[in-house]
């Protein structure tokens, strides 16, 4: 397990000493690590990175080498690098579960611990939920415009380093990708590895047809062949059905042919006629070549005649939104006890924040068990789902909805409580499960590709009040 206890900005650090200096390291703080959203592609996300959370606090220690190399750019007194050596997480750490659906501006998690350490905290967990949940976002997005084919995640050799290559396939696995292409990923998390072979194979052989009946020969229950590197119609597809014909005579049953360039449309059309006119019905037709949702769901409008995708670049670097734009940041300060809520203001509405300590509710339909509303609450609020729940909009206060037959979730569970870990991490193809039940629970405007109808995201009257109060208390702070 490595130790990222390093990998954070210097800033944490210098606020940490600041903190320790100025006699604050008892105070404690709540932070919330949200999203903004960016357009469509972000108008609903996929949480993802959570098990990459714990493994990280798990191993959160500062080494003699680290503190030597603090101790090295003379920003910090003895004093403070002796606490460092025996520094440990003792929080609360609250998150929802690797999966869910999630909105702009809720809670994914929710830490409560000493100043310093929630400080510390604030680039690695960005760092780790930022980059799987955006990949996860793009996935799921990606899937949905496969309308149900199998989609295989392709991206290794595209991706911006190993770590995004081996966790960008985690998350795209947890948004229903059915395998990839990445070794060490399958093996990591015990998802199915796939892929057949280059059009180098078939280059280094004499022939395109030899080159068919040696794969065949290595692999005849499992032969797929790359059908385009020198004329796909002409050549490709006509080969591989003589060795697909040299197959079934011998008792073998070939998977299918891949696409990987050209018309994909044309191409699978006419492919499809080719197998089929052969007695190749079953035959599939794989599809790869720089696909995204917008690709597919095209051709899928064409009538293309493909199977399964294998997308890569698009998805791995989530090539339209390359961020998702998560932040870190502080609801409350507890001083001697006394729990002091805190706001962000800014000229951009956007970033304002909610203050409080805060939790977050799904409410669902008691009849259809569709989602209705989300809801950021303050902790303490109880709720009693045998009476009304009236419901607003937190900018157009005047929308108002009032529930009769509705349940409530919260979607908040605890991870750490006082530095101990208390959940258990599911396994890879249960977190995906999990995600594509949660999805199930939302009506399809939510879940468009193009312009996603808006989801309810509301505050409840507690926070709603208390966020009013303090924009209008900091209003006569402003000194013009």
């Amino acid at each position: 397990m490595r130790n990222l206890t390093m990998m954070t900005d210097l800033y944490e650090l210098t606020m940490m000493y600041g903190y320790y200096k100025h006699g604050m390291s008892q105070n404690k703080a709540v932070f919330d690590l949200f999203y903004r959203k960016q357009g469509d592609i972000t108008a609903n996300a996929t949480a993802a990175g959570l098990e990459q959370v714990i493994e990280y606090i798990e191993n959160l220690h500062f080494s003699k080498e680290d503190l030597a190399y603090l101790r090295s750019l003379n920003l910090f007194d003895e004093e403070f690098l002796s606490m460092l050596s025996s520094f440990k997480f003792t929080g609360d750490i609250y998150a929802v579960k690797e999966g869910t659906m999630v909105f702009p501006m809720e809670p994914i998690i929710r830490v409560y611990a000493p100043i310093m350490e929630a400080q510390l905290l604030e680039t690695t967990l960005l760092n780790l939920i930022n980059h799987q949940t955006l990949i996860a976002t793009k996935a799921s997005r990606i899937v949905q415009a496969a309308d149900g084919d199998k989609v295989l995640e392709f991206g290794l050799r595209r991706a911006q380093g190993p770590d995004a290559g081996i966790y960008g396939a985690r998350a795209a696995i947890i948004a229903g990708c059915t395998g990839t292409s990445n070794v060490l990923t399958a093996k990591l998390y015990g998802v199915p590895a796939s892929g057949t072979h280059a059009h180098s194979w078939v280059m280094s052989f004499p022939s395109e047809l030899e080159a068919f009946r040696a794969y065949a020969d290595i692999y005849p229950d499992s032969c797929m062949l790359l059908v385009d590197t020198y004329n796909t119609l002409k050549s490709g597809v006509p080969n591989a059905i003589k060795v697909f014909k040299e197959l079934r005579a011998k008792g073998h049953k070939p998977i299918g042919i891949r696409l990987d360039s050209g018309d994909l449309a044309y191409l699978s059309i006419e492919a499809r006629k080719m197998l089929d006119d052969a007695g190749f019905n079953d035959a599939k037709i794989f599809a790869s070549n720089d696909l995204d949702e917008e690709t597919i769901w095209d051709l899928k409008a064409q009538g293309a005649k493909i199977d399964s995708w294998g997308v890569g670049t698009r998805m791995i670097t989530s090539h339209d939104n390359p961020a998702l734009g998560g932040v870190y940041k502080m609801s409350v300060e507890e001083v001697c006890g006394v729990m002091h809520p805190r706001i962000k203001l800014s000229e951009n509405p956007i970033k304002v924040t909610n203050p409080g300590y805060k939790t977050l509710y799904r409410i669902y339909d008691k009849n259809t068990n569709y989602a209705i509303a989300d809801l950021i609450a303050l902790v303490d609020e109880v709720y009693d789902e045998s009476k009304p729940l009236t419901i607003f909009d937190p900018v157009d206060t005047w929308k108002q909805m009032t529930l009769t037959n509705y349940t409530m979730r919260e979607l908040l569970v605890p991870i750490y409580k006082d530095g101990k870990l208390v959940y258990k991490t599911p396994s890879l193809m249960e977190i995906q499960a999990y995600a594509k039940e949660e999805r199930n629970t939302f009506w399809d405007e939510y879940k468009r590709i193009h312009k996603p109808h808006r989801y309810k995201v509301d505050l409840s009257k507690p926070l709603y009040d208390l966020k009013q109060k303090l924009l209008k208390e900091a209003s006569f702070k402003v000194i013009i």
